[in-house]
């Protein structure tokens, strides 16, 4: 019965992303908007809309950050908007999601058909 009850559950969860994601796993950098030092941390997914990352720092909702995502050959600076963090079960690291706000358009684009040949 539970079983059931939790099947349920999921088929009601809403999706809320606009953009198709990937599974991306890459190093990736990161700066608090105001801040000198750059983080790093390692991706989960990405999207042309934002990207997921495991983190040692927790990062409040709202916290603009500028990232650098290696892809392929490139290395991609958009900004982005945290929408949500929490912690890991059992560790000391964090998940974080990121909305892009500002991405230049070149580099978007790339992004947008790096995704479009990973999917197939």
């Amino acid at each position: 019965m539970c079983y059931i009850f939790t099947m349920v559950v999921l088929q009601n969860q809403k999706e809320n992303r606009r953009t198709p994601r990937l599974s991306f796993r890459s190093g990736i950098r990161y700066q608090l908007r105001g801040k000198h030092d750059f983080d790093t941390g390692i991706s989960n997914d990405i999207s042309c809309g934002g990207l997921r990352f495991t983190n040692e720092q927790f990062l409040p909702i709202t916290t603009l950050v500028m990232l650098e995502i290696n892809v392929l050959n490139r290395t991609l600076r958009p900004i982005g908007k945290v929408s949500w963090s929490r912690p890991l079960a059992h560790s000391h690291r964090n998940q974080t999601g990121v909305e892009f706000v500002e991405f230049n358009e070149l580099e978007q684009s790339y992004l947008k058909n790096f995704i479009d040949m990973q999917a197939g």
